[in-house]
């Protein structure tokens, strides 16, 4: 049983001939047929404990090693540290045998022994405030963790707590990076939103400020004809047709500065800029149950682009189908990106909605033009702007799902670059 819980099988089996060896030569028996049967019983029982021992060795090391591989912390019924992992103790900052004997409250303030008795008397351990553990290591820096605490078995005495630690920092800094992604979205859909409603107030006003323009002319010329007695309400006139001309001037800087606006284009790849907005789709998807299926090909798909207006674009166009299934029996958005040789790249948004009538497809586009209770009519509009700020058509037409299909095409880097 030594040699096998020591070495290997091979050394076992030497082990084991040895002892029969050494049993023949100690040992007389009244006949051959005894001598053999004990011979025989010996070897069986040691071969049968011998491999007992050899499979309890190696469960025993294979748990020893899942167990060195992992953030693990033993804790006595006291809070403090009986043993302790090298990932376990890399997170906390500190060598392995300078944690031991130590509070673990030391180095997470907030797993005071309060926590410790719930998790002791059989409950559940609840998350601070912030949803994860805070650990501060020796020098200074706050490390997020998540713990799960497991009760042990009086019999393992005086480890009474297991913990099991995960370091969430990458996974805190994947949110602040999505929430910054928002951000910058939410931002530059409101400056798009800001812009296209400004681009229509401009056309929409310069038509009657400059008809005022002409009857205020035409009122001054009457006035003219009354002599001095005109003088002052010509000067009047006056005054207020400087002042719709220079109205008229203010909005036509704006719609100037609107249409010469060019977007901050740079070498992108498609399928990066929308996995980017994958964890945005996902709280869609959680908010409304609407499935948004993400069929983007990788190959080949780098293009020059304007990444937030590109990624606000789609963006806009997949919440658009989602409002467009909302409600509906196994909602389904598509969003699929393919590489067209020598042609660019296509990407498409369709759903499996009511679609847009007949009568709406041609205006569709046009600002202010909504199918939504309470729509402003931006929305679409503003895809479109971005989209044809990229050299790039918006095309809108009936997807093979049954609803809405909304595409365009941009063009490869060696493309635009050319040109």
């Amino acid at each position: 049983m030594a040699t096998a819980l020591l070495a290997n099988r091979p050394a076992t089996f030497l082990a084991i001939g040895l002892a029969v060896v050494t049993d023949l030569f100690m040992t007389t028996r009244s006949s051959v047929m005894a001598l053999a049967a004990d011979t025989i019983l010996f070897v069986v029982v040691a071969s049968v404990m011998a491999e007992v021992c050899h499979r309890l060795t190696s469960r025993t090391a294979l748990l020893h090693s899942i167990l060195t591989s992992v953030p693990v912390v033993t804790l006595d019924g006291e809070g403090r540290i009986l043993r302790i992992t090298a990932p376990a103790a890399d997170l906390i900052g500190v060598a392995p045998e300078d944690a031991l004997a130590r509070p673990f409250s030391l180095f997470a303030p907030d797993f005071d022994k309060a926590t410790l008795s719930v998790v002791t008397s059989g409950g559940v351990l609840t998350l601070p405030a912030p949803g994860y553990w805070l650990v501060r290591r020796p020098d200074g820096e706050m490390i997020p963790l998540t713990i799960h605490a497991s009760l042990l078995s009086r019999s393992v005495d005086p480890e009474r707590v297991v913990l099991s630690l995960g370091d969430q920092r990458q996974a805190l800094a994947a949110h602040d990076r999505m929430r910054d992604l928002m951000d910058q979205l939410s931002r530059r859909w409101r400056l798009n939103s800001m812009g296209e409603m400004a681009a229509t107030l401009a056309h929409e006003l310069n038509q009657p400020l400059t008809a005022a323009t002409v009857y205020l002319h035409a009122g001054q010329t009457d006035i003219a004809r009354a002599g001095p007695i005109g003088d002052s309400a010509g000067r009047a006139l006056d005054l207020a047709k400087t002042q719709l001309l220079r109205a008229g001037d203010i909005i036509r800087r704006m719609r100037e500065l609107i249409a010469t606006g060019a977007p901050e284009m740079a070498e992108e790849r498609v399928s990066s800029m929308i996995e980017d907005l994958r964890p945005l789709f996902d709280l869609i998807h959680q908010d409304t149950g609407v499935t948004i299926s993400i069929d983007v090909q990788s190959f080949e798909d780098h293009v020059l682009a304007d990444r937030i207006q590109v990624q606000q674009a789609i963006a806009n166009l997949v919440r658009n189908a989602v409002d467009a299934v909302t409600g509906r029996d196994s909602g389904l958005v598509r969003l699929a990106g393919h590489s067209l040789p020598d042609m660019g790249y296509e990407i498409l948004v369709e759903d499996n909605g009511p679609g847009i009538p007949e009568d709406q497809m041609d205006r569709i586009l046009q600002p202010m033009m909504t199918t939504k209770a309470g729509g402003m009519g931006l929305g679409l509009s503003v895809t479109r702007s971005i989209v044809e700020s990229h050299d790039a058509i918006l095309v809108v037409g009936r997807s093979s799902l049954g609803g809405a299909a909304f595409s365009f095409r941009l063009s490869p880097v060696s493309e635009l670059e050319v040109a």
